[in-house]
């Protein structure tokens, strides 16, 4: 770079080609404790070359065991889960919304307002949210028993406290001169919220939801994998028998139908939007 040039980059931005040399030695010790840190987790965690070499072998039979992809003449039994997986995600993030409305609701700056409630309330709902689907699924499963019940309402729980802060934060980011506009005219709460509001807020949290299926379906192919049924389960039981040209074949059908429910998502959103 020439000296011109570093002129014309001082003057553009003098923070980051200039700054004293306190700043740049606080910058080079922050800098290397961060590397250091990097390399005790590697280690800590057993991140080595040695590690990976040594499944190395191993991980090659199993791909090569793993092709031609074929359904092992269970096709039928493969889209029921399928079916099962898909019926999971969308009863479990159906309950989820239900449930999460009233709560966003009450989560609302806008509705309730005493600060210290406020706080409260969406302490709460981060506590919860920081309860993974899977946890939740292990959980009921070892109370209901295996199958697709726990896995929904694993779904619901996990769901339903970041659906109602997303909710709340649409309500709160919502515009107040169409509410203060209908309520001029004399109309009730009720009719404020109808006309005022939903109109607002209800295709942000239509987004959201859709958002939320999205993912749902990819999670409850992992907590079939602990007892919830439906394409986790399936795959489970081949992992295990070494079928991994089965398993080949389910992953494959599974990402298509991944990517088929997120185009249909995007464009359901877009439409909102």
């Amino acid at each position: 770079m020439t000296r011109e040039l570093q002129a014309r980059a001082y003057l553009a931005a003098p923070k980051a080609m200039g700054g004293s040399w306190t700043r740049r030695l606080r910058g080079g010790v922050l800098t290397g404790l961060a590397i250091l840190a990097f390399g005790a987790m590697c280690a800590d965690l057993k991140l080595a070359p040695e590690a990976m070499l040594a499944g190395a072998d191993k991980l090659g039979r199993l791909a090569a065991s793993a092709f031609p992809p074929n359904d092992g003449g269970d096709l039928p039994r493969i889209l029921k889960a399928l079916a099962e997986t898909f019926a999971m995600a969308f009863a479990g993030t159906v309950i989820a919304a239900i449930a999460a409305l009233p709560l966003g609701i009450l989560g609302a700056k806008t509705v309730v307002g005493q600060p210290v409630l406020h706080f409260a309330f969406r302490r709460v709902l981060d506590w919860f949210r920081g309860v993974p689907a899977l946890v939740w699924a292990l959980i009921l499963v070892s109370a209901f028993g295996l199958g697709p019940f726990g896995g929904v309402i694993a779904l619901a729980l996990a769901d339903v406290p970041s659906l109602a802060k997303l909710f709340s934060e649409a309500i709160e980011n919502s515009d107040p001169k169409p509410l203060d506009g209908v309520r001029s005219a004399g109309a009730s709460p009720l009719m404020v919220l109808r006309y005022g509001l939903a109109p607002q807020v209800i295709p942000v949290m239509t987004s959201q939801v859709l958002f939320f299926l999205e993912s749902n379906f990819r999670h409850a192919a992992v907590l079939g994998i602990v007892g919830a049924g439906g394409i986790g389960f399936e795959l489970e039981e081949r992992i295990r028998i070494f079928a991994f040209d089965q398993v080949v074949f389910i992953i494959g059908l599974y990402m298509l139908c991944v990517a088929a429910l997120d185009t249909v998502s995007q464009q359901l959103r877009k439409r909102l939007a």
